[in-house]
């Protein structure tokens, strides 16, 4: 179990990570999202005793970091891929890693072999693809068969059939017990992979909630209908006292109600359906909404050619 409680942070005036308190607890995937600068890698460092806090806590297990005998035992994590000697061979790398934390030269045979590596093991690092040197992170984080996980970015460069197996792997080492917290950019994948997620903006805590709670309480959900009878179903479902809202000529669509009881009013007035569907928030849009003011950097989109104009810091149009 990872707990924190009250972490803070600061660099000078700039406050990187803002009080933070949560639990991050053994037997789910539990996802750390927030915007780019929202102080995810800084945290995860502070975990680790990379980076001390400015004030709070944060223990594992129960302990500091620093406290931690053959810390690998206890927890593995993957920051980052590229931090290994490139002129070592993955065997080489992950037998100096067993050796500083009293680790059997055999169970670097099988983290290679769970991780798709063995038939590379005495090549050298650097000349690793990136979905090959994030493979052998995770091989690094897996070495010491700890209780407690933590990846950042760990799908980023892997292929699909590499995606599909860490997502499955993440879901496995949860089903036996084990601490599994994760960091990604990637909304479509942690919607697939995480149980709980803790959400994070300019430092400060946002949410702490499950998956399935973050995005009904973050998003709109509605029924939308298609129907040749619009007007007769309007009055119907106005008279059950839902909100309809009318999309031009498109498709319906209700707040407060459900799709069974939209399908068995429809039934009574004899009023021919052509779609029924509940419609719910993907975690993208979800977030979108969290996160829409803890945003440090935006974007902005490019005018057309014709509205352009070359000075400043920028493009604009002639008022």
């Amino acid at each position: 179990m990872i707990e924190l409680e009250g972490l803070t942070k600061r660099y000078g005036e700039k406050v990187a990570v803002n009080n933070l308190t949560f639990t991050v607890r053994p037997g789910i995937v539990t996802g750390f999202l927030g915007p780019n600068g929202a102080g995810k890698s800084t945290t995860m460092r502070m975990l680790l005793g990379l980076d001390r806090p400015t004030a709070g806590d944060v223990r594992i297990d129960g302990k500091h970091y620093d406290q931690l005998k053959d810390p690998l035992k206890y927890i593995g994590a993957l920051l980052d891929a590229k931090a290994m000697h490139g002129g070592r061979s993955a065997f080489n790398h992950l037998l100096c890693l067993a050796q500083s934390n009293g680790i059997p030269r055999t169970r670097v045979h099988e983290v290679l072999d769970t991780v798709g590596l063995t038939a590379v093991a005495r090549k050298k690092a650097k000349g690793f693809s990136l979905g090959m040197g994030q493979r052998l992170g995770i091989a690094g984080a897996l070495l010491g068969d700890p209780r407690i996980l933590m990846f950042d970015e760990p799908v980023n460069g892997l292929d699909p059939e590499g995606i599909h197996w860490i997502r499955n792997l993440m879901k496995s080492l949860a089903s036996q017990g084990r601490t599994v917290f994760v960091s990604s950019h990637l909304m479509s994948e942690m919607a697939l992979t995480a149980d709980h997620l803790v959400v994070i903006g300019q430092g400060r805590l946002l949410a702490d909630t499950s998956m399935a709670d973050f995005i009904a309480q973050n998003s709109r959900s509605y029924v939308r209908i298609r129907t040749p009878h619009r007007d007769r179903l309007v009055d119907v479902l106005q008279r059950a006292g839902m909100t309809v809202v009318q999309t031009g000529s498109g498709p319906l669509e209700v707040d407060g109600g459900k799709s069974e009881r939209i399908g068995e009013l429809a039934a009574q007035h004899q009023i021919v359906l052509h779609e029924l569907s509940p419609q719910q928030a993907s975690l993208e849009e979800a977030f979108m909404q969290l996160t829409a003011e803890s945003v440090e950097y935006h974007a902005h989109s490019q005018a057309p050619p014709e509205q352009r104009q070359p000075w400043g810091d920028g493009w604009r149009k002639e008022g």
